[in-house]
């Protein structure tokens, strides 16, 4: 006979120890400097409901994306087992929900075939996105899962022996009820066997409730706070730098929402399978990083000594690490817990900036940002060296009206790879009748891959210098070529002050075709090509089509690479890495592109749009010696007008 008492008294036990273990882990949250996430509830709810019903991000690993829809259905089903094991203690005539029964046998099924295909993966094909994951921790999970499954179907199998009478409603219980009859001696025994299986069952269940606190599991709590809470910001918007506190250095110093993000951490790789650094053979996975300092938390947690004590920057994570990203999103875009890694390593960046942690060349570089305004150390009178070659005069946006204010940016400036290009696209505005000018000596960097590097008052002199010399001119909107630049000013400076709309050139160019105004004739004439997306323009900004529909006006047979749009695979230029030094790579992002373009076949062109691309792919091509098979192209290269 099952004693409600007892199943009472040592669910009580298991759910206290679990709520024990969860909230030392915890704890540290309410001391976490704050996160301001409470707005739209209804959205957010909406957004969470969508992300986790429908796995839109986990089903882009397809396998495994299908193997966690499967657990998940099933394990909301067989809740209903659990509750079914209770009512038979409190309630002895309880004997089941016919109706749903059937539902429970065949979810017990498709949670075996699912952990069997969990098991299969991890095990057989072991993807790469795998290393450095808790293998033991996983499987763990995976047994005490089956061991829920399996020992309610027992139970379920044994009460129909001792009850003498197949069930319709429990065809798995029934086909392992025949095939154990002949090993049950009486009628006695069935009722023995179904009484061991069911507190094997809540035993299962209950072991299950207090492993998961202290196991990567724990996202099947924190997880769903933890996409509900998700920013909302732009992508592209690091948080305002006048109203920052000084970096975190210790882990109990992170917003209490960068802690939970630590407890949200699956460890499924994903991250880790799309960062550039990690494939270049740099010391950065941005899954390890969330795991090292997931690690750091709970031992604080625990009381660990000198845990609490250890520096977050060249301590928990080292500062080769922080130094090897780029920042280029590709792992917030993939983490289907919406955990952001970017925010974090850019925090610690600039704790190691406080210290003067960073290489020769980079502290050089924002010497030269301080005292010249570009990368290039360059005086300000020769930004606009490149304008001389030009047949016409730009004008000083300053000095008179504009339609728009072009914000040229250091590269398209200063390097000479680039400069002929940013001529092309003046000579390309002048023909279509368009009205613009540029700040000439008043344009400095606008500050994307300084405040990327960790340098937050080098970014706010730039930002507030930068917004003056805009303020002063009378001009409906800017552009830029540079995507790094319509980042910052798209994103950051209207919280310094700045309201203008801003667009990349390829929306300019293309709005100019459509309206006639740029007239043009096919240059094309079905040559292939493939187009990589800039990070900055792609996936921080969401700016896909222009480019590809100037592409194909011009007459071009465009193949998209398989990482393309969102899934873009960076250069290996931002966050400051062009910055810095490269000779510890594997390979270079840039040349694993290339490379991903010569596999689509006869590829002549790789067209770019923005500036630190054409210096990045046209070294990445001299490089693996494919100067003879492509080329590197700016969108206006493609231009021939009439």
């Amino acid at each position: 006979m099952i004693s409600a008492l007892s199943l009472a008294l040592v669910t009580l036990l298991a759910a206290g120890a679990a709520a024990w273990r969860a909230s030392i882990r915890l704890r540290p949250l309410l001391s976490g400097r704050p996160s301001l996430r409470k707005d739209v509830p209804v959205r957010r709810a909406g957004f969470l409901l969508r992300e986790i019903g429908l796995h839109r991000r986990l089903l882009r690993f397809r396998l495994s994306g299908i193997i966690h829809a499967a657990i998940l259905v099933a394990f909301v089903i067989l809740l209903s087992g659990i509750l079914q094991a209770y009512s038979k203690a409190f309630f002895p005539d309880f004997r089941g929900w016919d109706a749903i029964a059937v539902v429970q046998d065949l979810a017990a099924i498709l949670m075996l075939s699912a952990i069997g295909l969990a098991l299969y993966n991890r095990l057989v094909l072991r993807p790469a996105r795998f290393k450095g994951s808790n293998k033991r921790d996983a499987l763990v999970i995976l047994g005490m899962i089956s061991l829920i499954v399996l020992t309610m179907e027992l139970e379920f199998a044994f009460h129909i022996i001792a009850d003498g009478q197949n069930s319709p409603y429990r065809p798995v219980a029934g086909l392992l009820a025949t095939g154990l009859t002949p090993l049950m001696p009486s009628v006695s025994a069935a009722q023995i066997a179904e009484q061991v299986f069911y507190w094997a069952h809540i035993a299962s269940i209950l072991g299950f409730l207090v492993y998961l606190p202290g196991s990567k599991h724990f996202h099947m709590v924190v997880g769903f706070p933890n996409v509900y809470l998700r920013s909302r910001e732009p992508r592209g918007r690091l948080p305002t730098s006048g109203a920052e506190p000084a970096p975190p250095t210790r882990i109990t110093e992170l917003p209490w929402k960068g802690m939970l993000d630590l407890y949200s951490c699956t460890e499924c790789g994903r991250c880790q399978s799309v960062c550039p650094a990690y494939a270049a053979g740099l010391p950065l996975s941005p899954k390890t990083l969330i795991m090292d300092l997931r690690n750091n938390l709970v031992d604080t947690a625990l009381g660990t000594p000198a845990a609490a004590t250890i520096p977050l920057a060249g301590g928990v994570i080292s500062a080769e690490t922080l130094w090897a990203c780029t920042t280029c999103m590709a792992c917030m875009q993939e983490c289907p817990l919406h955990i952001e890694h970017v925010p974090r390593i850019v925090d610690m960046r600039r704790a190691l900036v406080d210290e003067g942690e960073m290489s020769p060349l980079l502290q050089a570089t924002l010497v030269n940002f301080q005292k010249y305004g570009n990368s290039f150390k360059k005086p300000a009178r020769q930004r606009p060296a490149w304008t001389k070659e030009l047949p016409f005069q730009v004008p000083d946006a300053r000095d008179e009206p504009v339609e728009y204010l072009w914000y040229v940016g250091d590269y398209a400036s200063f390097h000479p790879l680039v400069a002929e290009r940013t001529r092309n696209v003046a000579k390309l505005l002048h023909q279509a009748g368009v009205s613009f000018g540029i700040l000439y000596d008043r344009e400095k960097n606008s500050g994307n891959d300084v405040r990327r590097i960790g340098e937050e008052g080098l970014f706010q002199d730039l930002a507030e210098e930068n917004i003056a010399a805009i303020n002063e001119c009378d001009a409906q909107r800017i552009f830029t070529t540079d995507p790094h630049t319509l980042n910052t000013l798209v994103n950051e400076y209207p919280a310094l002050g700045l309201r203008k709309d801003v667009v990349h050139h390829t929306q300019l160019l293309h709005e100019l075709m459509r309206d006639g105004r740029l007239r043009f004739r096919p240059t094309g004439t079905g040559q292939r090509v493939t187009y990589h997306d800039p990070c900055y323009l792609g996936r921080y900004n969401g700016r896909y089509d222009a480019p590809r529909a100037i592409i194909r006006d011009l007459g071009f047979d465009l193949h998209d690479m398989p990482r393309c749009r969102e899934k873009s695979f960076c250069c290996g230029a931002g966050g400051g890495r062009i910055f810095m030094e490269d000779e510890s790579t594997l390979e270079r992002p840039s040349e694993n592109r290339i490379r991903e373009a010569l596999a689509l076949g006869d590829i002549s062109l790789f067209v770019v749009a923005c500036p630190k691309d054409i210096v990045m792919y046209t070294a990445a091509i001299e490089n693996i010696n494919a100067s003879d098979k492509i080329k590197v192209k700016e969108i206006s290269d493609l231009f021939a007008v009439v």
